[in-house]
């Protein structure tokens, strides 16, 4: 049996470093020194996915995805 959990990604070519992920996202996005966001690689659980997907939402460069990530 196999369960459906998601995940944020990051497209680093694409992202140009708003910063805005990491304020509606603190729980799960830092920036770097250059304003760059660091994602947190563990699974979103379904208490966050709302705030996961208004930070993909609202990435002015899409370059933030929450993905479906296939367990077993």
């Amino acid at each position: 049996m196999s369960a459906t959990r998601k995940k944020l990604r990051l497209d680093p070519i694409m992202c140009v470093g708003h910063g805005l992920c990491a304020e509606l996202f603190p729980e799960r996005i830092t920036l770097d020194d250059w304003g760059y966001p660091i994602i947190d690689p563990t699974p979103i659980s379904p208490a966050l996915e709302e705030h996961a997907r208004r930070a993909t939402d609202a990435c002015p460069t899409l370059a933030l995805l929450l993905e479906r990530e296939r367990t077993r």
